[in-house]
């Protein structure tokens, strides 16, 4: 499945990017859809079996998976 991360940071998205490259999944780092609001400006795009969420900074913002037609969301952290 397809997963989009957005964050608080710049920062964030690219610890984050860099521990699930580390965890051996594919991701990286993209502007934020315009479907979805970010606070940075940043994020991840990444696949996996589930969003591994354990996996991501803990200023991450949003996490959705990509569907058909949009975006389900997976996670709303409220700052």
């Amino acid at each position: 499945m397809s997963y989009v991360a957005t964050f608080y940071t710049h920062l964030a998205a690219l610890r984050s990017q860099r521990s699930l490259s580390g965890q051996g999944v594919t991701a990286r780092l993209a502007p934020v859809p315009r479907a979805l609001s970010s606070s940075c400006g940043t994020c991840v795009f990444y696949e996996g079996e589930s969003p591994l969420l354990e996996v991501l900074d803990r200023d991450v913002e949003g996490v959705y998976r990509r569907t058909g037609d949009g975006y389900e969301t997976i996670l709303q952290n409220e700052n």
